[in-house]
Order: C-alpha cells, then sequence, then structure tokens
C-alpha cells in the first residue's frame, strides 16, 4: 500500500469512527440503564447464602445510603450520556444532511445512526447489497469531517 491509499484508509477508519460515536452513546444509555435495574433489582430481592437460604447482608435496611449514593451517580451518569448522546446524533446528522447524494446520506444514516445492517439497508433501499458497499465507499469519500471532530466523542 503506498502513501496515498494509506492517507484514504486513515481518513475513511476516522469517519468511521466519528460515525460510529452515536451508536457508542446509544449502547452505553442501554448499559446504564441495566445497571440501575440490576441494583434496584438486588436491592429489592437480599442475597441468599447457598447453605441456609435465609437473606444475608446487602437486603438490610442498614446500607441505604450507599445504596442511594450508588444510584444517584448511575443516574447522573445516564443523564450525562443521554445528553452526550442528543449532542452526537445533532452533529453527525447535520454532516450527513450536507451531502450532495441523497443515496450516499441515506446510506450513512440507515448504518451509523439507525444501525442497520448492510442486508438491511439494501432491501430498505431496494438495492443489491454490492451497491450499498459501493455506495457507502463513495459516501466515505464525500462525507466531510467536522472541524472540531472531539466535539461529539
Amino acid at each position: 500500500m503506498d502513501y496515498i491509499e494509506e492517507k484514504m484508509v486513515s481518513e475513511n477508519n476516522k469517519k468511521k469512527e466519528y460515525l460510529r460515536s452515536y451508536r457508542y452513546h446509544v449502547r452505553r444509555i442501554y448499559r446504564i440503564n441495566a445497571e440501575i435495574a440490576e441494583l434496584r433489582e438486588m436491592k429489592l430481592h437480599p442475597s441468599m447464602k447457598p447453605d441456609d437460604g435465609m437473606p444475608h447482608g446487602s437486603g438490610g435496611q442498614g446500607d441505604l445510603s450507599g445504596y442511594a449514593a450508588e444510584l444517584d451517580e448511575m443516574i447522573n451518569e445516564l443523564i450525562k450520556e443521554r445528553h452526550l448522546r442528543i449532542k452526537t446524533y445533532q452533529a453527525i446528522v447535520r454532516q450527513i444532511k450536507r451531502m450532495k447524494s441523497r443515496n450516499e446520506s441515506d446510506v450513512l444514516f440507515y448504518r451509523y445512526i439507525k444501525g442497520l445492517d448492510w442486508w438491511e439497508i439494501a432491501e430498505k433501499m431496494k438495492f443489491s447489497e454490492r451497491q450499498i458497499y459501493r455506495i457507502h465507499g463513495n459516501a466515505l469519500a464525500h462525507f466531510e469531517l467536522p472541524k472540531d471532530v472531539s466535539e461529539c466523542q
């Protein structure tokens, strides 16, 4: 691979990383919600010792302040992540809408915002997967990263 090809691959990887940042925030929100649900579930149903089947430890009322502090911290993390998700969505969609080709912008939106698989995009757009790969390659070539890429990461 020569220097120009390496530079193009590197640039495309930066673009993909930027475009994927929205889905990263979506996954983080699901994960934090799952952690909060697990924490609440553990608090509602005290742990059982396998040898006697009786409730012990973390189910008692004595540790409510620790539980409340941990829950509060996780909720604050969730709020922050939701804010980042919205901010990232707005920035990425703004860049996608600036593209001249509607097919190229649609492929980027379906892939990086909606998180669709290639075959789902092809089905939705009534193209073959091969055409979707080609459109995606052209879309990456035409996609412009914002001046300050760090704003969404």
